[in-house]
């Protein structure tokens, strides 16, 4: 799916509190799937620079990949996918436009909210998501 593609993600560390290189977390499971990762925090962007950069100077940093994605940020206009296991926050309501879910939360259950239903276990339906939804 992406294995050819040039990935990158840049992740939101409001708190400082992201972990590097611990296993099972995000940050790693992203950049052992051979993305680029970059942690943009409150007082430095964890491509270790001792100060922090503006989401701008990433966007440029990583102009030339395929895909750039995302994780948190949710004041930017940007298009969202909220992933949910057991259970959806509604908090997430005014900033996404679609979902991806498993079995465990009924699709029934979110038919009220008007958002585009992804099988989170079928990665190329996400994929077509996000390839018809991007922004350039």
């Amino acid at each position: 799916m992406l294995k050819k593609k040039k990935v990158a993600i840049i992740k939101h560390d409001p708190k400082d509190k992201a972990k590097l290189d611990t296993q099972g977390k995000d940050s790693a499971r992203f950049f052992n799937s051979g993305a680029d990762v970059a942690i943009l925090g409150s007082t430095q962007t964890t491509l270790r620079f001792h100060y922090a950069l503006s989401l701008e100077s990433l966007k440029a940093q990583f102009s030339t990949y395929d895909y750039l994605f995302v994780e948190g940020l949710k004041e930017l206009p940007l298009p969202r996918i909220c992933v949910a296991r057991d259970s959806f926050d509604t908090r997430f309501l005014p900033f996404i436009q679609a979902i991806a879910i498993d079995s465990s939360i009924p699709k029934e259950s979110l038919k009220p909210y008007q958002l585009e239903i992804l099988d989170l276990n079928n990665p190329l339906e996400i994929l077509k998501w996000i390839d018809t939804n991007i922004k350039e």
